[in-house]
């Protein structure tokens, strides 16, 4: 991630680190001079940053597992919620949710004891079963492009773990008590598709390990009143003061370890009172440190906003990246990609080009009619498939008079004589010979984002590239 100036503190705190790690065994580091009130405010805002994605993994998991029986995509902790259908403009859990795929979602506590994950026979319909870490890392991807079509059985560890697997159950360790199960089972939307797709749905399994193999009745999940189930989460993320938002990212850290990587981030943590698994009392702080923590999250907020311009490559008004699923110390990056998509998976599994602006870099609004033109032989490279969807400018479904917020193969598209292909977008509805190929626009601003699942090489080497966006007169 960008790295705030650099102040007096700040290279004196450096300066300690490097000399406990050369000095003599007898000679005693320096200590680090006190932390002014922008000190402070530049390590809040790191802070702050680095730990987005935990803190929205955890908010996500409040509201998506505050049920006491699966129903839509909320379930208990340990159990799949099976959505039957493509998410709508009342689903608000997620940002960026995707309608070419039906979701299986579970959330898993491996802190205390493994969980099982069995896959049936697939018979080569297209499954993509990531799961993420308390950090949004995806750390193993069972599906179609890496175990194939098929049965098979995954066990997930949490950190520290040992012990001994049955025969025949692969072992998923995983860097964090928290694990977040995101399945996408392919379907085309048709009755008869939605059926057969609802009943693999059916044969996805989720056990812990002492009840695998073994008749199991999952316990009934447990409603907390506390939880709020209407505000979106990032909202609720985002209005977290200081002292809520650190005392909760201290409190995750015990079942969700900071990675060996982050051994600097976790001496700034230290260095603003955040120790992992210990309560964070702000009132214990410095007056200048608690002035200076107080306003990270603002600030913290706005670096997460401003890494959308190098969040990726810029290819004809769409921005997209090469580096999701995985981010190493790139805690910038992470907390962008958790804010506009939670969720998002390997390159090797799908690429997501998104786009604000038309071809001139003027805003995309449904005040203006627009046309993506892929050239014959051009549609986006993939092993999977391919869609184009449409946001508002939040990042959420909105109604439109077809239901269709996607545009795919999967549509009666119309090709061009040519073989060209024309998508239209726009929010007054076009002659009724060309609605085939038409995206519904909201009234005001909207973002497009185009998914490629299983891209072949041309798109990951970046030799393809999307289309821009044309604004008609």
């Amino acid at each position: 991630m960008t790295q705030p100036r650099s102040t007096p503190f700040l290279r004196a705190f450096a300066a300690a680190l490097v000399g406990a790690a050369c000095a003599a065994p007898a000679q005693a580091a320096p200590a680090p001079a006190p932390l002014s009130e922008a000190d402070a405010l530049a390590l809040g805002t790191e802070a702050y940053v680095y730990g987005y994605p935990l803190v929205t993994m955890e908010l996500t998991r409040r509201v998506m597992t505050n049920v006491a029986a699966p129903t839509g995509s909320h379930a208990p902790m340990g159990r799949f919620a099976h959505m039957r259908a493509y998410p709508t403009p009342d689903d608000r859990d997620v940002t960026a949710p995707n309608a070419d795929t039906l979701y299986s979602l579970a959330w898993l506590d491996v802190s205390k004891e493994p969980y099982v994950l069995s896959l049936p026979d697939t018979a080569g319909r297209f499954l993509l079963m990531p799961m993420l870490s308390g950090w949004t890392d995806v750390f193993q991807v069972p599906g179609t492009r890496t175990t194939g079509s098929a049965p098979r059985a995954f066990a997930v560890t949490g950190p520290g773990w040992k012990g001994t697997l049955p025969d025949g159950v692969t072992h998923y360790p995983s860097p964090t008590g928290l694990v977040w199960i995101l399945g996408r089972t392919y379907c085309t939307g048709t009755p008869d598709d939605l059926k057969a797709a609802h009943a693999l749905q059916e044969r996805y399994e989720i056990v812990p390990l002492s009840a695998f193999g073994k008749p199991y009745t999952p316990p009934a999940g447990r409603v907390d009143p506390a939880v709020d189930m209407k505000t979106p989460v990032r909202d609720q993320v985002n209005r977290l003061d200081a002292a809520a938002y650190f005392r909760l990212l201290a409190s995750l850290l015990k079942d969700n370890p900071p990675a060996e990587a982050d051994a600097p981030m976790v001496a700034k943590l230290a260095a603003l009172g955040i120790v992992p698994g210990r309560d964070f009392d702000p009132s214990t702080l410095p007056p200048a440190v608690a002035r200076g923590l107080s306003g990270a999250p603002a600030a913290g907020w706005k670096a997460i906003l401003g890494q959308e311009k190098s969040a990726g490559r810029l290819v004809n008004g769409w921005t997209y990246s090469l580096k999701t699923g995985l981010y190493g110390t790139d805690y910038l990056q992470r907390a962008f990609v958790t804010a506009i998509g939670l969720g998002a998976n390997r390159p090797d599994d799908a690429v997501y080009p998104e786009t604000r602006v038309d071809s001139s870099g003027r805003r995309l609004s449904g005040a203006h009619s627009y046309t993506i033109r892929f050239p014959k032989g051009q549609t986006p490279p993939v092993n999977a498939f391919w869609s184009l969807t449409m946001y508002d400018a939040a990042l959420f479904f909105t109604p439109n008079p077809l239901h269709r917020h996607t545009l795919s193969p999967r549509d009666p598209l119309k090709y061009n004589p040519d073989g060209s292909l024309d998508l239209l977008i726009s929010h007054a509805p076009p002659a009724a010979d060309r609605q085939s190929n038409w995206l519904p626009a909201p009234e005001g601003n909207f973002v497009l984002m185009l998914r490629m699942y299983w891209p072949k090489p041309p798109v990951v080497d970046g030799t393809w590239s999307p289309p821009p966006v044309e604004r008609l007169p």
